[in-house]
């Protein structure tokens, strides 16, 4: 997974400050900004969160009612997208054997 290798997670990991604090200021939990995000983006955007503790299931399902303003929406899409998010999703391989988007 490219994202986690050395270099490119320390860029990375330089997002995750001002992520959490849109989190505490939204009045959740990071994992829940995230859902609720890709429910705010558009209908057709189904997140399908993966877990295995029910706790974390619990938390996930709290997203729901998470409302983001335009303005925070605005502020994540900044934050997090294409130009700032350093490394590929899939190494070479996976990138052959999935449909997936990449960005140059």
């Amino acid at each position: 997974m490219p994202r986690f290798a050395a270099d490119h997670f320390a860029a990375n990991q330089r997002l995750l400050p001002p992520y959490l604090a849109i989190a505490q200021e939204v009045g959740c939990s990071p994992a829940q900004l995230a859902i609720a995000w890709l429910l705010h983006k558009a209908p057709h955007i189904l997140p399908i969160p993966g877990t295995s503790r029910v706790d974390h299931l619990l938390d996930d399902l709290g997203a729901d009612a998470v409302r983001l303003s335009p303005e925070v929406m605005a502020r994540l899409e900044a934050l997090i997208n294409q130009h700032t998010v350093a490394g590929n999703r899939y190494n070479d391989q996976a990138n052959r054997e999935v449909d997936t988007e990449v960005f140059v």
